[in-house]
């Protein structure tokens, strides 16, 4: 017997082609201000409105509805100077091997280094995990389907709305990075997949030139009419 229900949901009021052009150029020049800054103000955050953002993450599309994601949200300054140590301690490994020489020279014009100072001056950061498999109360697991790719797109919507909200973020991959699942208290279940920093810029705060190079849609976009 089918376990299949469907259920009818709020719609969005429709639009004319007018408006969602202007919509989405709108929403295009809200997100030409989304820089990755490095240096941030000692501003606090309210909880509520990290909160929210994470609510946003939520309704992104997963396989099997499974949601196989996890947000640890912190702003206690122990915890993030542990995990800025931990970092660090991966990051001086990094920078040190000639195995990563390519590596290292596609980054030089970022102007990025071991030294991993927003993780601790961020006034949150958020790490997010992925639900490789699932835990039943029992203790049972079960499979969660295209974890990568769902999780993938909860972290775009989670950076969508740090912007919307008018702060910005910090996308930090320490590679490896399980010293997360420590420090978070996450199970064995939960594969740490990034941080990301997020505050207020500091009135010194500055971008590399490098990255403000987009590639023009010409080179991204292919159409098919």
């Amino acid at each position: 017997m089918s376990i299949y229900k469907p259920v009818s949901f709020p719609k969005m009021s429709p639009k004319s082609d007018r408006e969602i052009q202007a919509l989405t150029k709108a929403h295009y020049r809200t997100f030409t201000f989304r820089k990755t800054i490095r240096d941030f103000s000692e501003r606090p955050i309210p909880e509520e409105a990290i909160k929210n953002c994470i609510r946003v993450a939520s309704l992104a599309p997963s396989g099997a509805n499974h949601q196989p994601w996890h947000f640890v949200a912190i702003s206690s300054k122990i915890t993030k100077i542990k995990i800025r140590d931990a970092a660090e301690r991966e990051e001086k490994k990094f920078y040190s091997s000639i195995n990563n020489d390519e590596w290292l020279q596609a980054l030089e014009p970022i102007g990025t280094g071991p030294n991993k100072l927003h993780l601790e001056t961020a006034p949150w950061l958020i790490v997010v995990f992925a639900e490789r498999y699932g835990c039943k109360i029992d203790g049972t697991t079960y499979k969660n389907y295209y974890v990568p790719e769902s999780v993938g797109i909860a972290s775009g919507f989670l950076i969508s709305a740090i912007h919307q909200a008018g702060l910005y973020c910090l996308v930090h991959t320490p590679n490896p990075m399980k010293f997360l699942t420590k420090i978070c208290n996450r199970p064995a279940s939960n594969k740490p997949v990034m941080i990301l920093a997020i505050g207020h810029p500091a009135k010194n705060a500055k971008v590399p030139y490098a990255a403000t190079l987009k590639k023009p849609l010409e080179q991204i976009l292919t159409t098919i009419r």
